[in-house]
């Protein structure tokens, strides 16, 4: 199953010319959501060939301009584009009333569902489930309301067993029935149980997003195993005291989460524009833990392994 991540977006407040505002377009097979929508948003996926009629449900972390702005504009350009399936919105209460208000005064009829979902909790809960994918919402520490999520895949097909195919040839649509637990007859008539033919799956692949936040300790079993962890890291240690007023994490924060969570990888986002050359960041955090790498504006990474392709 294609598990894929997209970065739109890895700039943080205000875009530069490296690196947009928040955005990112996560696949899991035929499962497409967009996390958070920074201005030009739409613009970056056109330049990134995403499509804007693919995406189906939106998750936005929080209400703050740099991960909103580029919301109605997308939401019109899809309206424009002839859409009428409908949209899934999973946000912070307020995005309702934020979005109506100004659909309301600048006259935008979408012809189209808008469906929202708005999210307050205290506590983890999951948000939604389908065929491909759960996704768990979790609150974050930051100055308006926060969530992070958590993708997982659904439970995955089990194997046939290689040396079982060479003796039993059999057709593609035999091959799924068996994956999916059923025992196989042959042409003699002799069953095989399905254990004795199959091994099991791999475990499933969880991909989390957090951004903006502070550093709490509560974090850490919530993140606890995650394959990919796509955290900001605004700024480097030498801005630790403005991180924290800020309610930011640093790169060296980032990692000690990312350390003690056991997570396989870390990506860090949510780059301040102050950092023209964010290698500094970089190296502060794999410091702590090695396996990390810094979100680019239009790379693609695969879990798992996680790598970018």
């Amino acid at each position: 199953m294609n598990f894929q991540i997209t970065v739109l977006g890895s700039g943080a407040a205000t875009p530069t010319f490296a690196r947009h505002c928040a955005a990112q377009v996560l696949t899991i097979e035929g499962f497409r959501c967009l996390i958070d929508c920074g201005e030009s948003t739409q613009n970056q996926m056109r330049f990134f060939h995403q499509k804007i009629q693919s995406i189906d449900t939106i998750f936005l972390s929080h209400l703050h301009g740099d991960h909103l702005f580029g919301l109605p504009g997308l939401l019109a350009t899809m309206h424009l584009t002839g859409r009428t399936q409908p949209v899934d919105l999973y946000a912070p209460i307020g995005i309702r009333q934020a979005l109506e208000t100004l659909f309301d005064i600048s006259g935008t009829h979408l012809q189209y569902e808008l469906r929202y979902h708005e999210i307050d909790t205290a506590e983890p809960i999951e948000v939604l489930a389908n065929t491909y994918c759960r996704v768990t919402a979790f609150p974050l520490h930051h100055s308006v309301p926060t969530y992070g999520y958590i993708f997982e895949e659904c439970h995955r097909l089990r194997n046939i067993r290689k040396d079982f195919l060479l003796q039993h040839p059999m057709a593609p649509a035999e091959c799924r029935l068996i994956k999916q637990g059923l025992d196989y007859t042959d042409a003699d008539g002799h069953l095989y149980p399905n254990a004795e033919i199959t091994v099991p799956p791999p475990p499933s692949r969880r991909y989390a997003y957090c951004c903006d936040t502070a550093c709490f300790p509560e974090l850490v079993p919530i993140l606890q195993g995650v394959d990919l962890l796509c955290i900001e890291s605004t700024f480097g240690n030498e801005f630790a005291a403005l991180a924290a007023e800020k309610l930011h994490l640093t790169a060296a924060q980032a990692a000690t989460l990312a350390r003690d969570a056991g997570v396989g990888q870390l990506l860090l986002t949510h780059i301040s524009a102050r950092y023209k050359e964010p290698e500094p960041l970089l190296l502060e955090a794999q410091q702590i833990f090695p396996n990390t790498a810094i979100a680019e504006d239009g790379a693609q990474y695969l879990l798992p392994p996680p790598k970018k392709i």
